[in-house]
C-alpha cells in the first residue's frame, strides 16, 4: 500500500512539472492604416500580430510595399515592441513612396476606390529570454479610404 501511495505521489509531481507549452510560430504583418502626410510621404500605422504562446520582442521591419500594382518602396524601421502572448500592437513608420504609387493613392483617395497591397520582407523577433531570428512575410490585403479622415486609407 506504501508502495502505491509513493507511486502516486511521484505521478502527480511530475504531472505538476510540466506546465504550460512554449510555442512559438510565425508572425503577421498588415496596414492598420495609411495617411498621406502634407510632405508627400506616407504615415503607415503596420498592425503586428503575435500568434506565439510567450511574449516576443520585434526589433526590425523590412518589407517592400507594392500598392495598386506599383512598387512604394521600403517599409522599414525598429520598433523595438515587445508583444505579448497571442496579441497584437502598432508600430508607426514612414516611408517616402514612389512617385508612381502616390499617384495611385491619390487617385484612390479622390476617386473613393479600394487599392490592394502587398507586404513582403522580414520581421526580425525573439521570444523572451531567446535568440532573434527573421521571419518571412508576404501578406497580401486591401486598403479603403476612411470617410471623414482626409488623406487615411484603412
Amino acid at each position: 500500500m506504501k508502495r502505491i501511495a509513493n507511486l502516486l505521489l511521484c505521478t502527480l509531481l511530475a504531472a505538476c512539472s510540466i506546465g504550460p507549452v512554449r510555442r512559438v510560430s510565425e508572425p503577421s504583418a498588415n496596414i492598420q492604416q495609411l495617411t498621406v502626410r502634407a510632405d508627400g510621404s506616407w504615415s503607415i500605422d503596420l498592425r503586428i500580430d503575435n500568434f506565439s504562446s510567450v511574449p516576443m520582442r520585434f526589433d526590425n521591419v523590412a518589407l517592400k510595399l507594392t500598392i495598386g500594382g506599383e512598387d512604394a518602396g521600403k517599409v522599414q524601421g525598429q520598433p523595438a515592441l515587445g508583444i505579448g502572448p497571442e496579441a497584437a500592437d502598432v508600430a508607426s513608420l514612414t516611408l517616402a513612396p514612389s512617385a508612381a504609387a502616390k499617384i495611385v493613392v491619390a487617385d484612390a483617395l479622390a476617386r473613393g476606390r479600394t487599392l490592394d497591397y502587398r507586404l513582403e520582407g522580414t520581421l526580425t523577433a525573439a521570444a523572451e529570454n531567446g535568440r532573434a531570428r527573421d521571419y518571412d512575410i508576404d501578406r497580401k490585403n486591401a486598403l479603403s479610404p476612411v470617410p471623414g479622415l482626409t488623406g487615411a486609407m484603412r
